[in-house]
């Protein structure tokens, strides 16, 4: 006859044959659900938190054809010089731009820093003779100053990006108005240097003339590439902005980085504010008055998160295009059946299309940090 303490040792141990069939069937249910494949979804989620320049990419070709139906001058060589001298402003910025998102900041105050030094360079040559070289090298100093400037209230005051740099937008405007008394410097007074970025080079492929200043640009965007992907201080901005006290804890100097990030991108206005005095020809107080909105929209466009950590100067740049397309499209552009004019675009939508750009590429870009590791 078997005792009680018998009859305790078989119910223990058909309790525990119940738990192991039970975590059995439990392991069995997980590692079936891993095996099963990712839906069209998640595997379009995936491709575009590795690639985050697919998606401009492919909307890019998208806008291309449907403009190309809506004017036939859209894809001819004049016309996409034209958009060309409007990527080249707006791109320049964007790089600047880029770098500072990329720490999760923002910069209000890009428009209003390049236009301010493309007019303190254009007075000090037309007004004050001082040389071409001497007056670039202000400017430029001047915009790294304005960027440091941003920088230091930030990183000192602990300031927000976007509160600092919206009190700046409207300190470099007003001083902008002030040193340029509201009017326009010819650029046939300056110094020839002050605008040789606008000089013109045939291209024999496309069969149009293209500005100096697009092939600096390009030559700028392959400096900041290699920069942000092969440098220490590279991957310090992208630490910085993925997880800024995980990068205190393993010895990155986050201040000196913001610093460094924003006087940079200070002076990549600076250029940029040269760029303008080519394309125009002159100092316009007035000129880039939708250059915040466009670069960073082409930054955003491009895939760089706006929660910083993640993004590519090369996806900026088709950001850049992006933007330069949609605005020159949208003001050429007419669709009709036959003599029936169906759509034409006021210029006004031009403005109505960024704002939605942006909208939806944060919302893909929320979207695609979600992605299951």
């Amino acid at each position: 006859m078997s005792g009680p303490e018998d009859e305790r040792e078989e119910r223990q141990r058909q309790g525990e044959d119940t738990l192991e069939e039970q975590a059995a069937s439990v392991t069995g249910e997980i590692t079936e659900t891993d095996r099963q494949d990712p839906s069209v979804l998640q595997r379009i989620q995936r491709t575009l938190h590795k690639y985050p320049w697919l998606a401009p990419l492919v909307f890019l070709g998208v806008m291309l054809v449907i403009f190309s139906f809506g004017n036939e001058r859209f894809l001819t060589p004049f016309n996409a010089s034209l958009i060309v001298q409007q990527v080249m402003f707006v791109g320049t910025l964007a790089i600047g731009q880029t770098i500072i998102i990329l720490t999760a900041g923002i910069d209000l105050s890009v428009g209003a820093i390049a236009v301010f030094v493309s007019v303190i360079m254009g007075k000090l040559s037309a007004d004050f003779g001082v040389p071409g070289a001497a007056a670039l090298i202000i400017g430029f100093g001047f915009g790294t100053a304005a960027g440091l400037l941003n920088g230091i209230l930030i990183t000192r005051l602990r300031l927000p990006p976007f509160i600092v740099t919206l009190g700046t937008l409207s300190i470099f405007f007003a001083l902008n108005l002030y040193v340029s008394a509201s009017t326009t410097i010819d650029g046939r007074d300056m110094d020839p240097i002050m605008t040789w970025t606008g000089t013109r080079i045939d291209v024999p492929f496309i069969e149009t003339a293209v500005p100096i200043s697009s092939f600096l640009m390009l030559g700028m965007f392959a400096i900041m590439w290699y920069v942000l992907k092969y440098t220490a201080w590279g991957r310090h901005i992208y630490a910085t902005g993925d997880d800024p006290e995980s990068s205190r804890l393993i010895g990155i100097k986050v201040d000196r980085v913001l610093l460094a990030v924003y006087g940079v991108a200070g002076l990549i206005y600076a250029v940029g504010g040269w760029f303008l005095l080519g394309r125009l020809g002159a100092a316009s107080p007035q000129a880039g008055q939708d250059a915040n909105l466009d670069s960073i929209t082409a930054v955003v466009i491009g895939g760089t998160s706006l929660f910083g950590g993640r993004g590519t100067v090369i996806g900026t740049l088709l950001g850049a295009i992006i933007v330069g397309v949609a605005r020159n499209g949208l003001a050429i552009s007419q669709f009709q059946i036959g003599d029936t004019l169906i759509i034409k675009f006021d210029p006004l939508w031009q403005g109505f299309t960024i704002g939605v750009l942006v909208i939806v590429f944060v919302a893909l870009d929320q979207w695609v940090r979600r992605v299951s590791n």
